[in-house]
């Protein structure tokens, strides 16, 4: 094969994390603000945020919720009355405490000392007390059960560390927040809203997933039961793409949540919260993108197919973007996933190859390119984002006729869709090593000088308390988590490798962002 010209100038195997700020810079997808931790998502990152956003929130609405909002701005108060909560976020949280500015004197603006708040408020981390509040009001009698409730909003964390989409202060998400008349029904629904989150990864974003539920020390800051979907990158380190959680009933009894039950008493209600993030682009971009930047599953691309006219700014081209429009017009009427084909007419000024060059790295799925030779021939010049190379090093078109190109196309994207997923797992699964016995095992496994290991699934005895901190330091001297403990894994057989005692259960192990 031909020496390929990328067009990325850092390689993953050379600088994963600069290769991933590349990336997002070369596919336009978002900038720094000037806000430290703060990102300007621009319209190709948004876009591919909106499809994400459209097709959760169908499965979202599938599932019984209805859409709300609720205030940026909390009460500090409402974190004070659930302490492990507020511990959990503390270190995070901005607070606002002044309503005015006044003019310093120099040139500048400074709080009013006048204008103090009389309680501080917190620009909303994650909205369990607010919307606890409200839950409260609204639920009387077991006749207001279940309440389901989706909120699709922007929180702020302040993150020491950032990296755009994957740890940013400001970020977008959905979260979701329901009441229950049982613990059974509760928990029944955490999980049901953890498979909707694992179908949504897997069958949206094509991002191979394992669910699980989190050790103790992971869990959700007063939650009684934390579920995940974890997403292993090209560098093999684990992302947390969602969470479940079952919260019992500690926010319901700090919030005032009661009603009447069927017998006349009165019961605390069991409540849920779950939530994804714009994180989950990051993943795409780690699990999917290549050194030609990044590659966008058709179910969430912003634009499934781009057709590009080689313009010559002459005379000629009016009849060339005839032909261009007539594809767009019948790839339009089609259908691929379930939807209309999303297809762009790329007729704005500008050299072909350059244009081409321009979404090949943005990863739009398909990419035509139509000259007045392929007209001539009624035909046009095909490129797939995921085969973007032949053999002889240079990119692998083909040559349709128009008629075939707007039939094949369709079945091209759900190809596509597909084969991205199944590449993904493939390369997942031949990196978990299940063989590991004990913990020199795990500790050769991510040794020095290892490069991109994967993760290992050990078994484990399920310690608590003071026994799971002592192999949380253990893990943090390796700069490893514990991950999830995945649903459907075989059952223990064996010793757990961090206590020596017999073995309950199975847990991944990983680096993770």
């Amino acid at each position: 094969m031909s020496q390929i010209r990328h067009a990325l100038s850092v390689k993953r195997a050379d600088d994963f994390a600069a290769w991933y700020q590349e990336v997002i810079s070369a596919a336009d997808m978002a900038e720094e603000s000037g806000v430290r931790g703060c990102m300007v998502i621009k319209p190709w990152g948004y876009g591919i945020w909106e499809r994400i956003q459209r097709l959760l929130d169908n499965r979202i609405k599938a599932t019984g919720h209805d859409n709300a909002y609720f205030p940026l701005l909390i009460p500090l108060r409402n974190f004070e009355r659930e302490a492990e909560h507020v511990e959990g976020f503390a270190k995070e949280m901005a607070v606002v405490t002044h309503h005015r500015l006044i003019a310093d004197g120099k040139g500048g603006l400074v709080p009013d000392p006048e204008a103090k708040l009389e309680e501080p408020l917190v620009i909303r981390p994650t909205s369990e007390t607010i919307i606890g509040d409200a839950m409260a009001r609204w639920v009387q009698s077991w006749r207001d059960l279940p309440l389901k409730l989706n909120q699709w909003a922007n929180v702020m964390r302040w993150e020491m560390r950032t990296r755009m989409f994957l740890r940013t202060s400001e970020f977008l998400w959905q979260e979701g927040h329901t009441a229950h008349e049982t613990a059974v029904e509760a928990k029944e629904h955490t999980l049901r809203m953890l498979e909707v989150y694992r179908a949504c990864a897997e069958e949206d974003l094509a991002l191979p997933v394992i669910a699980g539920e989190k050790p103790e020390n992971e869990r959700f800051p007063g939650a009684v039961e934390t579920w995940s979907i974890e997403a292993m990158m090209q560098d093999g380190k684990a992302l947390q793409a969602g969470t479940s959680h079952y919260l019992g009933t500690n926010f319901a009894e700090a919030s005032g949540i009661r009603f009447q039950d069927r017998d006349g008493g009165q019961q605390l209600a069991h409540t849920t919260s779950w939530g994804v993030s714009t994180r989950m682009i990051g993943g795409v971009i780690m699990v999917h993108g290549d050194d030609d930047g990044l590659k966008v599953p058709p179910a969430i691309a912003p634009w499934q197919v781009v057709i590009v006219p080689m313009l010559r700014e002459d005379d000629g081209d009016g009849a060339l973007i005839d032909y261009c429009e007539g594809l767009r017009a019948r790839l339009a009427g089609a259908s691929a996933l379930g939807e209309p084909v999303r297809v762009l007419l790329d007729a704005k000024p500008g050299k072909a190859t350059a244009k081409r060059w321009d979404w090949v790295r943005k990863g739009a799925p398909l990419i035509v390119e139509v000259g007045g030779r392929d007209m001539e021939g009624g035909k046009v010049s095909l490129l797939r984002r995921d085969a973007l190379w032949g053999e002889n090093g240079k990119p692998a078109f083909t040559f349709p006729s128009l008629d075939d190109a707007a039939s094949a196309i369709p079945a091209a994207l759900e190809t596509m869709q597909a084969s991205l997923l199944a590449e993904a797992a493939a390369i997942r699964d031949r990196r978990i090593d299940r063989a590991i016995t004990d913990f020199a095992g795990l500790e050769a496994f991510f040794g020095e000088g290892v490069k991109h290991p994967g993760w290992a699934e050990v078994q484990w005895s399920k310690p608590t308390g003071a026994a799971l901190d002592a192999v949380t330091e253990r893990l943090k001297a390796l700069k490893l988590t514990l991950r999830n403990v995945p649903v459907g894994a075989p059952p223990a057989d064996g010793t757990c490798i961090f206590t020596g005692s017999p073995a309950v259960e199975r847990v991944l192990v990983a680096k993770a962002y």
